[in-house]
């Protein structure tokens, strides 16, 4: 993928990009990049939860959940995407904030895996807050990860379809976050047949190199549903329908990776689970990022 202005182009002859990884012990160690020491992972990435995002947690508690954040001016920094909409399907109502569905774990679920990215990788992320985009929104053009929560209430216009078709063609990268079961499934996927009308979806399994693109994930299942504990499945649409390309989509079904990273600091759910979950996270971004 290549930049043209502000617009993401697909080179058809481009090589493999290489993959940003860790050292050839990263199965067993993080790097730390404030103390250039090395670390064990199941322990390093924990602490480094803790720390970096005891701050986050109590900022946003003393501001308040699901407030936008200011306009955030392109800077060509890394800058976490969330997509917004502009309906919900069946008035969903239950959270609180925007009363919609596509604010779920806003904002500390997108702070706290930006400072994770800027602690572990090289990548130059801005951490003081996420952007909130539509779909047709033109500024997305300029930004090749996008996140979205809760699809299965997802309500498209058809602007909206026409420009997230677009988005995805030209070389973005979307993460569709927190749904389950066979009711969400069948909205999710009928908004997407109007976004890419010939796609398919494939079920994607471990050896994916989506599971290897930074961390390497031994066990995708292991990422359970933080609130159900039902085991989840992974789908994904590659360009051309084709395995051999890119996934343009990533869909986490029967899961809320998201919860993690959002209660992390507070010690709801279970340090290894964490852990995978931020793993997982920064696997997309850096995948996202080299594909």
């Amino acid at each position: 993928m290549r930049s043209v202005g502000h617009t993401f182009i697909l080179d058809p002859d481009r090589e493999p990009a290489k993959r940003l990884r860790l050292s050839d012990t990263h199965d067993d160690f993080a790097l730390s990049r404030s103390s250039n020491a090395v670390i064990p992972r199941s322990l390093g990435l924990a602490a480094a939860v803790l720390c970096l995002l005891a701050g986050t947690a109590a900022a946003v508690q003393s501001g308040g959940r699901g407030r936008p954040e200011p306009e955030t001016a392109y800077d060509g920094q890394f800058t976490f995407v969330r997509l917004r909409w502009q309906s919900d399907v069946g008035g969903f109502s239950r959270r609180a904030g925007f009363s919609s569905a596509w604010n779920h774990d806003y904002p500390r679920a997108d702070q706290h895996l930006a400072r994770i990215l800027k602690e572990l990788t090289a990548i130059d992320v801005r951490t003081a807050g996420s952007l909130i985009l539509t779909l047709d929104d033109p500024e997305l053009f300029k930004y090749p990860i996008a996140f979205m929560w809760e699809p299965g209430f997802w309500n498209l216009t058809d602007r909206e379809a026409e420009s997230f078709r677009a988005y995805l063609l030209k070389g973005g990268f979307a993460v569709f976050e927190d749904f389950d079961g066979a009711q969400q499934w069948s909205v999710f996927e009928a908004q997407m047949r109007r976004v890419l009308p010939e796609a398919r979806f494939v079920k994607l399994d471990k050896s994916h190199r989506i599971y290897d693109a930074f961390f390497k994930i031994k066990d995708i299942d292991a990422i359970v549903h933080p609130m159900t504990g039902i085991h989840p499945n992974y789908y994904g649409i590659y360009e051309d329908n084709d395995p051999a390309k890119r996934l343009m989509v990533v869909a986490n079904f029967d899961n809320d990776v998201p919860e993690y990273w959002e209660w992390s600091a507070e010690g709801f759910y279970p340090v290894d689970a964490s852990n995978e979950a931020y793993k997982l996270g920064v696997n997309y971004v850096i995948y996202g990022m080299t594909h």
